[in-house]
């Protein structure tokens, strides 16, 4: 392959992080104090540095291993970690060398491993430097290089391929960490898997039309063999990875506070210490949030969708055709503020909480932003689909409250009213706002997640070369950052400041629009079963610019280890059981003519809708556990590495067992065998035996030492034996004789 054109392309001088450090004018002596204590601290752990101006008052610290024996130090010490947790079978093997030969240190694994030495705390054996926070606020930012030549060679790859294979998978989680390794995994089994409701879904929209019982049915199965398969899988993948089991090794939280310090019953170690009843006092707040958000949201969303169906179906006077897109710019603008509002709110919430671990605190936002996410993405179908069609009659007279948004435009009173006679809502309003989410806003969200930060940096770019240029004419420029940077280095550095100045990856942003995406196949297809289409052309798509976003418009994602994709994988067993909930109400409601109810719920029985709803939902269940034990049956390279990897450390205890037997004392009778067995020509007979028993009994030996004593060895034994069965023979014979 030939090489990049740009020389600063073509090496990241072996540099393994950049930390950003920014200061301003107003601080510039404690900034020169906390900039030496920056340095001084990453000596102590065995990196070095070298300084290099920044842009817009800043510097950037290049950082790298001082020695490799200092980071193979650390790989052990990170290795015995994960097998004291149960994550690797064996221990590690205490020669380094022979140990990074039977398994090599990927990159993934040496940028963590240096990360943590520079962000854990001192206690931990790191550095303690943590970006935006405490005493280290002028740190911005901690991260890698990207490598460019891979990356150009990655994007290749992927542009013309059109199914990931098990070894691109592999590449990812050596470059990028298990975390992002997950993602793409999962993108790449759920894109696999919805060709079947992509084909099945066409057969069904040409075939059967809207709100096919059969098609129902197909899609809610499938849903629940996509969630269970894809648990297997995500177990099979932690396995091959090595990384089973690493979600147990809790990484504790720098915001957790704790109450007190107590004893570990089981370490032994002193540990700080929350009691967890004042921490469910205080996730019990999250009821009410979760209520606060629903109104708050839920009412805007239902004032928009009122506004809406007034403007369109109610009024009739100018420029409606223009206004009918009014609730549109009320929802563009004031949504995205009200959920930001709720999202800090979450967060102050998930603070407060009190986690003590990363992973818990992570958890718990989680499971609060789908809440944020199920209540913007949902809704409006929801109430198109159960309050719109089935009561549009009754609630449309009450619509005129909204008159007032298009009041100033309107000729007369008569434009703002309903007909009292003759008005029929609009049928086909559910089937185009689901190929509105369906479609339309999953290409406005590939857009927005490409090329709108493709033009936003490109026109940032922009917007301070000509700032600088007309500062240039005044006479008032600041002077050029890059000026002093040696020549050879020039082309590297302009580089490094452009990354500086890139976003921050968020791994868990792409998951949630995958689980999003899901959500609406599972409840809502049923309406326009083209969904499976729609979205299988846009994963194909999504998967690629999804590596485009990493490697040009992001920094290099720190390579964060993980066993799961987290409580994303329960969001996901919920859509799908939401979804044989409202696809067989949905089924029940349109199927007759694939029209509803038309406005009015005469003909809806609110008994065989709740019928419906029960039977569909406890079939669910049933068929969910069937398929889990059946899934559970199937073997996987994962797996039968994890029973190899235990039978070997089995067999390698076994031999060591046995091998510790053959140094232990030999037995009383192995020692004396000769003396035991008669060889030494002693004749065992009734008087021997009668003479041993006697000696026994004068050297006071105790009655079970005497019942142990009277046979010595198993010839002994055997000639005992013999005579009882001699003797009983020879009595039976008597006894034959006397009869």
């Amino acid at each position: 392959m030939a090489p990049p054109k740009s020389p600063g392309l073509q090496t990241n001088m072996d540099v393994d992080y950049v930390i950003c450090y920014r200061f301003t004018s107003a601080d510039r002596s404690e900034a020169t104090a906390q900039f030496e204590k920056l340095t001084k601290a990453l000596q102590s752990v065995g990196l070095d540095t070298e300084v290099r101006n920044g842009a817009s008052q800043s510097l950037l610290v290049f950082v790298k291993v001082a020695s490799q024996e200092h980071l193979y130090g650390e790989v052990f010490r990170s290795r015995v970690k994960d097998w004291i947790h149960g994550v690797r079978a064996a221990a590690p093997k205490k020669e380094t060398k022979e140990a990074l030969e039977s398994d090599p240190l990927n990159e993934a694994e040496r940028l963590r491993i240096i990360y943590q030495l520079i962000t854990n705390s001192p206690t931990e054996g790191g550095a303690g430097i943590t970006p935006k926070e405490g005493e280290w606020k002028n740190v911005e930012s901690i991260f890698a290089l990207h490598d460019h030549a891979y990356n150009k060679e990655w994007i290749k790859k992927w542009s013309t391929a059109y199914f990931l294979k098990a070894e691109d998978l592999d590449a990812i989680r050596d470059r990028l960490g298990e975390k992002i390794g997950f993602y793409f995994a999962f993108t790449q089994s759920y894109f696999a898997f919805l060709v079947f409701p992509a084909v099945f879904g066409f057969s069904a929209w040409t075939l059967l039309g809207q709100f096919s019982p059969v098609y129902a049915i197909v899609i809610s199965l499938w849903c629940i063999i996509f969630t269970e398969y894809w648990k297997h899988q995500e177990y099979d993948l932690a396995v091959r990875w090595g990384v089973r089991g690493v979600s147990s090794i809790e990484t504790k939280r720098k915001g957790f506070q704790h109450e007190k310090e107590i004893t570990d019953p089981v370490t032994g170690e002193t540990v700080k210490y929350y009691p967890a009843k004042k921490r469910l006092m205080r996730q019990l707040l999250q009821i009410p949030f979760a209520l606060v958000a629903t109104i708050v949201l839920g009412t805007l969303i239902a004032t928009c969708f009122g506004i809406e169906i007034f403007i369109r179906e109610i009024y009739n006077g100018p420029l409606q055709f223009v206004l009918v897109f009014l609730p549109t710019g009320i929802l563009t603008t004031c949504l995205p503020i009200l959920t930001a509002i709720l999202t800090n709110f979450a967060s102050q919430l998930n603070s407060y909480e009190n986690y003590e671990t990363d992973s818990s605190y992570e958890t718990a936002f989680t499971q609060k932003i789908f809440v944020l996410n199920f209540i913007t993405s949902y809704l409006a179908i929801f109430l198109t689909a159960f309050v719109y069609v089935p009561f549009g009659s009754w609630i449309i007279p009450y619509l005129d409250i909204f008159s007032v948004t298009v009041k100033p435009f309107a000729e007369n009173e008569q434009q703002l009213k309903a007909p009292e006679e003759g008005f029929t809502i609009n049928p086909d309003r559910l089937r185009k706002q689901v190929i509105y989410f369906t479609v339309t806003a999953q290409l406005v969200n590939l857009g927005m997640e490409v090329v709108v930060p493709y033009l936003k940096r490109r026109g940032f770019a922009k917007f301070k070369k000509m700032q600088s240029d007309r500062a240039a004419k005044n006479g008032g420029g600041t002077a050029d950052v890059a000026a002093n940077d040696p020549p050879e280095e020039a082309a590297f550095l302009a580089r490094v400041r452009n990354e500086a100045e890139l976003d921050v990856y968020d791994v868990t942003t792409d998951l949630r629009e995958m689980v999003l995406q899901f959500g609406y196949l599972a409840l809502f297809s049923v309406v326009w079963p083209l969904t499976g289409v729609s979205f299988l052309i846009n994963d194909w798509v999504e998967l690629r610019a999804d590596a485009i976003k990493i490697c040009v418009e992001m920094q290099r994602p720190t390579p964060w280890r993980a066993d799961t994709i987290g409580p994303w994988l329960d969001s996901l067993s919920f859509l799908a059981w939401l979804g044989s909930i409202t696809t067989s109400a949905l089924v029940y409601m349109f199927s007759h003519d694939g029209v509803g109810h038309v406005g009015t719920p005469a003909d809806i029985k609110a008994w065989a809708l709740l019928l419906c709803v029960f039977l569909s939902e406890h079939a669910f269940l049933l068929v969910r556990w069937a398929v889990r034990i059946a899934i559970g049956k199937l073997d996987s390279p994962g797996r039968q590495k994890e029973r190899r990897e235990r039978f070997l450390v089995r067999r390698k205890y076994f031999e060591e067992s046995l091998a510790a037997l053959e140094h232990a004392p030999k037995q009383y009778g192995e020692e004396n065998v000769a003396l035991a067995t008669g060889e030494d020509g002693v004749k065992i007979s009734r008087e021997s035996l009668e003479e041993e028993a006697r000696r026994q009994s004068e050297h006071g030996m105790s009655l079970e030492e005497r019942f142990w004593g009277r046979q010595k060895g198993w010839r002994e034994c055997a000639e005992v034996g013999k005579r009882l069965i001699e003797r009983a023979s020879t009595e039976a014979g008597e006894g034959k004789k006397e009869q």
